[in-house]
């Protein structure tokens, strides 16, 4: 039955390392998407002042 065990304690190795992964790119798509935003606004603001 150690067979068992080990093939479950690696699906969730995996399965772990497959979420981390996905957590990561959605933190920095969400980063990268919240500079753009950012950028936007400093960019319609000045925009708006100038005319």
């Amino acid at each position: 039955m150690w067979y068992f065990a080990w093939i479950l304690g690696v699906l969730l190795a995996c399965s772990l390392g497959i979420i981390n992964g996905l957590w990561l790119e959605q933190v920095e798509t969400n980063e990268r998407d919240n500079k753009e935003g950012e950028q936007q606004n400093k960019q319609s603001s000045n925009t708006k002042i100038t005319t």
